[in-house]
């Protein structure tokens, strides 16, 4: 039988800064932007579960959460801290399995199939990693444990905060049934309404619909969420996840058309990547720009070098070049950022993950 548990730290960025800073637990706390008194432009990075109980969130705009509560603890993002954590947190939870995913900084799969035999040795074991993390680390989990990473990774959701939750396989369908659909793993904002709008309202109405209607409608991505619906998942635990991007992104703090003004960003962000880059020990070959205007609408666009680079140099010049050639005359502008991808290793340095 094949076990999967995916593990996740609970508001991990706000559950690190309370390590440094006891005084703040049990306090509504938010990590992200500057607010700025209500007029920061940026958003929230993570809030602990003292600060959502006010309506504070992930991805919601800084100035909106000031203005919800204004007397919450607002701290700088620490991503050098938070990775020196990720590492450590990572570094335990590898030794119990068989095979270790790590899918952002704060969440892995691990298969633990040959070293627990039944679903109460899981639980176990799983309880003894959770209780590990919060000993030698000082940090609180929520793990998810299953026969699939689907419904693992749905099962760790439940779990919050600082829980674990087993589904069994032949429980996973009624599991996920009464969910709604938009809570459905891979069901984004725009495609919950899209599927809202066919009837699909719940897990469990997509689970009953007809797979050759979900595949007319929305192609190989329908016999996705059908499989998902029914708590179906083939997919591995991949030992090897390896970085895809290394980027950075600024939110002005007035929307601007101003050249000066967006060429310094693109400068800055540009050195800030090429330091992670050599640190992670990776040579570029694609540069992206990332154009926010005032209306929201985004522009992408992307050039591949005919040759692999280390220099931040050449990312600022290549994204310069980018944002003369395609930026929209006199558009304003609320945000810009910088990516590079398409990596091969530099000088036999170890690969790591990217958390931008």
């Amino acid at each position: 039988m094949r076990l999967i548990a995916l593990i996740d730290m609970d508001y991990f960025f706000v559950a690190c800064e309370e390590l440094r800073h006891p005084e703040i637990k049990s306090r509504p706390a938010v990590v992200g932007s500057d607010p700025k008194q209500g007029e920061g432009r940026g958003v929230v990075m993570t809030a602990n579960y003292a600060a959502r109980k006010f309506g504070l969130r992930s991805g919601m705009p800084i100035y909106l959460a000031y203005r919800i509560k204004k007397d919450a603890i607002y701290l700088p993002v620490d991503f050098d801290y938070y990775e020196e954590m990720s590492k450590k947190v990572m570094a335990l939870v590898k030794t119990y399995a068989d095979k270790f995913e790590q899918v952002s900084i704060d969440e892995a799969f691990i298969d633990i199939s040959s070293r627990a035999k039944d679903y109460d040795a899981a639980l176990e074991q799983m309880r003894k990693l959770k209780q590990e993390v919060k000993d030698k680390i000082g940090l609180p989990c929520s793990i998810g444990i299953s026969t699939n990473k689907l419904v693992a990774k749905m099962a760790s959701d439940d779990a919050k905060p600082d829980g674990i939750k087993l589904v069994k396989e032949d429980e996973a369908k009624e599991f996920l049934s009464k969910k709604p659909v938009g809570d459905l793993y891979g069901v984004g904002r725009k495609m919950r309404k899209v599927l809202e709008d066919f009837g699909y309202k719940s897990v469990g109405d997509l689970a009953k619909a007809n797979p050759v209607v979900l595949v007319e409608r929305f192609k190989s991505y329908g016999a996705e969420l059908y499989n998902y619906a029914n708590g179906r998942d083939e997919s591995e635990v991949q030992e090897n996840w390896e970085v895809k991007s290394i980027g950075r992104e600024r939110t002005f703090e007035r929307d601007t058309s101003d050249r000066y003004e967006i060429t310094k960003a693109i400068r800055e962000m540009s050195k800030e990547v090429g330091e992670e880059m050599k640190r992670q020990g990776f040579a570029f070959k694609v540069v992206t720009i990332k154009l926010r205007y005032s209306n929201f609408e985004e522009n992408l666009k992307s050039r591949s070098l005919t040759h692999r680079s280390v220099d931040p140099e050449e990312i600022a010049q290549v994204a310069t070049q980018l944002f003369d050639k395609y930026a929209e005359t006199g558009e304003e502008l609320r945000k810009v950022g910088v990516r590079v991808s398409n990596f091969a290793k530099y000088k036999g340095q170890k690969r790591m993950a990217e958390y931008a």
